[in-house]
């Protein structure tokens, strides 16, 4: 006696779907070498989404397109020489701690030699210590920064406040808050 299944049109799809998947993952697990590094990555630089910008920064480039942000800023405020001393601290709040770049103090050689250590369970447990100690800090800066922002904007006159606002949101869209927060 023989039996007959008829097969769906589905399920036969289902099927060459599983089949070019598995093959797919076989030789994907092979691999092939990657390709050598071009642009900004041959040159020690990161590359992806932010490009150089996700590396390591020149202090003084930074600071100075930071000053050159702030100078058009007050530019286009029209600051009046009343309003110079909340400017002077609005700016001095807007400045990263020194020494720091975007993401806090990197490690220095000795903390990377105690982290080389530890065994894995407490290098996790060391990292994210490190990194709940490193959003704290950064909650606080920001928090700061914010705070600097409010004080600074009631100074302004309705006109520079629009003005103020579409600044920032212009930075904002352009990535993140860094333009005017950390520069």
């Amino acid at each position: 006696m023989s039996v007959t299944f008829k097969r769906s049109s589905t399920f036969n799809a289902l099927v060459l779907a599983g089949m070019l998947a598995t093959m797919g993952a076989g030789a994907m697990a092979q691999g092939t070498p990657a390709p050598a590094p071009a642009g900004p990555a041959a040159a020690g630089k990161p590359s992806g989404p932010g490009g150089e910008h996700m590396g390591r920064h020149d202090p003084a480039k930074m600071q100075a397109m930071m000053a050159k942000r702030m100078a058009d800023l007050k530019a286009k405020l029209k600051i009046t020489p009343t309003q110079e001393g909340a400017w002077t601290s609005f700016t001095t709040a807007m400045q990263p701690p020194a020494g720091e770049g975007p993401w806090g103090k990197r490690p220095t050689a000795e903390q990377r030699a105690e982290m080389d250590k530890l065994t894995t369970p407490e290098r996790l447990d060391k990292m994210q210590a490190m990194r709940t100690e490193r959003m704290t800090a950064m909650n606080a800066a920001m928090a700061k920064r914010n705070d600097a922002i409010k004080t600074f904007y009631a100074t302004l006159t309705p006109e520079q406040k629009k003005t103020f606002d579409a600044e920032h949101q212009k930075m904002a869209r352009h990535g993140g808050h860094h333009g005017m927060h950390r520069g």
